[in-house]
């Protein structure tokens, strides 16, 4: 991928970071960052996968429906439209959905009788655009990307990272509905009112490659699977299908791969996956520290509707300290950056000698 033109660098040392308008520490984190399109990554994603021999892909096809058992309990592969091509039967031992937030795997089990899978959704009214650059290199100043993150006090971000074909994407955000314009101009206003000028200078030497391109995200979504008491075998949903994030933590992708290692013990042995097994474990070792984490974290802003128990008002006052020492101190903003990158637990923010760096400020 670097040699097709990604970027790659230290999530931390090569991130510049700016929360609450002060610019993090820049140090090693050991966590590998790479910075290129969408299309770039799952084009270079596909390629790997097709490589497998035992993958087969089926394109332009649409699924209508499970293959059930005639009890309504096992479930032994889907019906698919093939382009052109009547309905047909694709028998599975397996069938994982992974469709993401459309998934209609809710309304199916609903049909099987099996009842609505109880979903939780939290507003936040996200809005961002994206516009692809052509920027100098030293505009960049060694960085390969420069990210202003939305705090209480200004709710609008923007990130600027260099990217595949000797091009830079800049995505501006905002929540509650105060989401970046598309006109180019408006857009520009709306980095120019970010709490750090950095991007806004930045794009003072690009050359805009298109218009902005906006996108919508209501809310933070997660189906309770792992509150069913009955589920048909031979049927397994996993990541955006089954929690899907606020998009700006970009923690997303990171879930779905915590999610594949739960998968893959729960098939390991070769026989039959119990459902209930499976999703209890996707629910404690993939899904709950992660969407407690972001959820916590979209309470922050005062307009987010939510309860703010006093142990969630003790973590934001906590995070704002730890912050504010990043800025200033290589090692918790260290600890802070394998925190939100889901490598370490964010219990190491309470060692003694971190807390200590914490609290002197």
């Amino acid at each position: 991928m670097v040699a097709d033109g990604s970027a790659v660098g230290d999530a931390s040392n090569d991130v510049r970071w700016i929360i609450n308008g002060k610019r993090l520490v820049q140090t090693e984190s050991g966590l590998v960052c790479l910075t290129a399109s969408r299309p770039f990554f799952e084009s270079h994603i596909r390629d790997r996968v097709l490589a497998l021999p035992n993958v087969e892909l089926s394109e332009l096809t649409d699924i209508s429906r499970l293959e059930v058992s005639e009890d309504g309990k096992h479930v032994g592969g889907v019906w698919v439209f093939p382009e052109g091509r009547h309905e047909t039967l694709l028998p599975a031992d397996l069938v994982v959905d992974a469709s993401g937030r459309g998934s209609r795997a809710p309304v199916w089990l609903e049909d099987l009788g099996y009842g609505r899978v109880q979903e939780e959704k939290h507003k936040i009214g996200m809005g961002y655009a994206t516009r692809y650059y052509r920027i100098p290199e030293e505009a960049f100043e060694g960085n390969i990307s420069v990210n202003t993150v939305a705090s209480p006090a200004v709710p609008r971000g923007c990130i600027c990272q260099k990217i595949d074909g000797g091009r830079a994407i800049v995505t501006a955000y905002g929540i509650l509905g105060d989401h970046p314009p598309t006109d180019p101009a408006g857009y520009l206003d709306f980095i120019k009112s970010l709490a750090a000028p950095d991007i806004y200078e930045i794009l003072q030497t690009a050359e805009p490659l298109n218009d902005p391109v906006a996108y919508k995200f209501p809310t933070n979504q997660r189906r309770h699977y792992e509150l069913m008491t009955d589920f048909p075998t031979g049927f397994l949903v996993i990541g955006d299908a089954v929690a899907s994030f606020n998009p700006s933590y970009a923690q997303g992708m990171t879930v779905s791969a915590l999610d594949s290692i739960v998968l893959r013990k729960h098939v390991a042995g070769g026989g039959p996956v119990d459902p209930i097994a499976y999703f209890k474990d996707l629910s404690t070792d993939a899904i709950d520290g992660c969407w407690d984490m972001a959820v916590s974290s979209d309470l922050n802003f005062p307009g987010v509707e939510g309860e703010r128990t006093p142990e969630i008002v003790e973590t934001h006052e906590f995070i704002s300290k730890v912050q504010d020492a990043a800025a200033r101190d290589a090692e918790v903003s260290r600890a802070f950056q394998r925190v939100i990158g889901l490598a370490d637990h964010y219990t190491v923010l309470h060692e003694p000698h971190l807390e200590a760096k914490i609290f002197q400020g």
